[in-house]
């Protein structure tokens, strides 16, 4: 798979961590990913983080945390009240940011302890936006280098402009593709892809 400027997740002067190599920046995360790096500018030292799920908001987050040795509380709108009230207040006596990742922003959290309803309130958040057209292909493309396979440009466009657009169906989708290649022992193709895709009822035949 090759990289531009775009996808490297971090400046290379910054030590780099395994999630990073995996974090693909593009105009759907570019916020979160600024808003990360300009942390010491955060009115407190917490953050919460939301996007859809396999969105590499949780590679975000855990690069960012073990960078800065900070907290990582995940579901963080499901997680406990008294630790996450205990660990913001942790975060602001020692410096070193808590990262809350959640499904959606406060004021849809339901929050029954008042002390902490009062500091989520004042914490900023940020958000990663679902895949454009542009990072749907990045993505596939990723997944399908994990399996050790070459996806052609063709075929990369034609699974981003016919599936579903969003991360979880991006990885669903070369997963199916890749099961179906190996069982009718098949080449990566277009029409293997477009076979692959049918059959499983991803795409549909207009």
């Amino acid at each position: 798979m090759n990289r531009g400027a775009d996808q490297i997740a971090l400046p290379l002067d910054w030590p780099q961590t395994q999630g990073d190599t995996r974090f693909i920046l593009g105009e759907p995360n570019r916020e979160a990913f600024e808003h990360f790096r300009k942390w010491s500018m955060w009115p407190v030292k917490a953050t919460i983080l939301t996007g859809p799920r396999r969105s590499g908001r949780s590679l975000l987050a855990r690069s960012f945390v073990e960078r800065v040795g900070g907290r990582l509380i995940d579901q963080a709108d499901r997680a406990d009240e008294e630790e996450v009230f205990h660990a913001w207040n942790a975060a602001q006596d020692s410096g070193r940011p808590l990262v809350m990742i959640a499904d959606s922003v406060p004021p849809d959290w339901d929050i029954a302890l008042p002390d902490l309803r009062t500091r989520i309130a004042v914490t900023p958040a940020t958000t990663i936006g679902p895949p454009d057209d542009t990072l749907c292909q990045q993505v596939i493309d990723l997944h399908f280098a994990d399996r050790g396979l070459h996806i052609p440009r063709e075929a990369l466009r034609f699974m981003s402009e016919r599936i579903e657009r969003d991360y979880w169906t991006a990885e669903r989708a070369v997963e199916v593709v890749d099961r179906y290649a190996i069982a009718e022992r098949a080449r990566l193709s277009l029409p293997t892809i477009r076979r692959a895709l049918l059959d499983a009822g991803m795409i549909s035949s207009d």
